[in-house]
């Protein structure tokens, strides 16, 4: 994240002391015009806003809080961001919804146009498990809630689910039924949930002493685009998985497109479990077997954790919230192999 323009860099630009640029702001009588518009210049060329617009507002709250999520169109983050208006709208705060696509590039245009706000606290999906930019929000002394994923070895407010646990019961779900050619369809290396939920595959794996090969495992995204070009790629050994295990809802979505395009059904020719649910409210018949992650009640904890610092009702060490997730067995994974 690009640092923020202070004061002394608008003074510095415009060629004059600090103080003229604060009498520029707050509209003095005492500024020549040309000096005016010269501050004025360097103010929106370095794209300058002025700390809650003066020092005698500085420590008044904006009664606003930032959501950053890294896929709104997911039903997941959805009822993620309900949960956390909820809590923010009970305490009378509003809520600024920033939806980075998982780019890095939004994560920082959106973190800067934030920062500049003064906004009064931020809850944060990162894009990668690393700390660059919980450090630039710590540093503007904002306080901030990481949110489902983990960074390792930061000093930061984290709220998120047992996805390592989550795909530890999804995979012994399926060897219990007698899978034992499975394929993992993973999300991105870079994000911790991912790994997480490898680990948790591989743990079940190891327990019921099966080997396990990178063969069995495809890196992408969680997208449905690459659910759907990592199912084709799977499908194309020579010898074909019993079952996919998809890294979240959106890759089940895709794998399915692929075994549809390939004529195979879900799950007479094939298995398949993900984490995360789908609302009943977008799936007539309710078919995914899920390691179900409690959305809500992440949205609801994170926002309290986060209004907790805000306020100052909270000024302990950092709080490390692991929630666990839900096994529901349904349609998609199918018996017995043996029936």
């Amino acid at each position: 994240v690009v640092p923020l323009p202070t004061i002394r860099d608008v003074a510095s630009r415009a060629g004059v002391a600090p103080i003229t640029v604060s009498r520029v702001i707050n509209d003095s009588d005492y500024v020549s015009q040309a000096t005016r518009e010269r501050v004025e210049t360097a103010i929106e060329e370095l794209g300058y806003v002025p700390n809650m617009l003066g020092p005698s507002l500085r420590f008044k709250q904006t009664m606003t809080l930032a959501l950053v999520l890294t896929d709104i169109t997911n039903p997941f983050w959805t009822t993620v961001a309900r949960g956390v208006e909820d809590v923010a709208q009970a305490s009378g705060y509003s809520i600024i919804l920033c939806n980075t696509d998982e780019s890095e590039v939004k994560q920082e245009q959106y973190l800067n146009m934030l920062l500049r706000r003064r906004i009064d606290g931020i809850i944060l999906v990162p894009v990668r498990s690393v700390p660059e930019p919980v450090h630039t929000i710590q540093k503007q002394d904002i306080p901030v809630v990481v949110l489902d994923r983990q960074i390792p070895g930061l000093d930061v407010d984290i709220v998120r689910a047992d996805s390592e646990d989550g795909a530890y019961q999804l995979t012994e779900h399926l060897l219990s039924l007698g899978h034992r050619r499975i394929t993992m369809l993973a999300g991105p290396q870079t994000v911790s949930t991912a790994v997480d939920r490898v680990a948790g595959f591989r743990r079940a794996l190891a327990d019921a002493g099966l080997p396990e090969n990178e063969a069995e495992i495809y890196w992408g995204s969680f997208t449905i685009d690459s659910g759907r070009e990592m199912a084709k790629k799977a499908l194309t050994g020579t010898q074909k998985p019993t079952a996919f295990f998809a890294g979240n809802n959106f890759v089940a979505i895709g794998a399915i497109h692929a075994l549809r395009e390939e004529g195979l059904r879900v799950p007479n020719d094939i298995a398949l479990v993900t984490v995360d649910d789908i609302p009943p409210s977008l799936s007539i018949d309710p078919f995914l077997t899920v390691a179900a992650q409690p959305a809500l009640e992440m949205g609801h904890q994170a926002a309290q954790l986060l209004l907790d610092r805000v306020t100052g009702a909270l000024d302990s060490e950092r709080q490390h919230t692991i929630l666990p997730t839900q096994l529901i067995i349904r349609a998609s994974s199918g018996q017995c192999l043996a029936s």
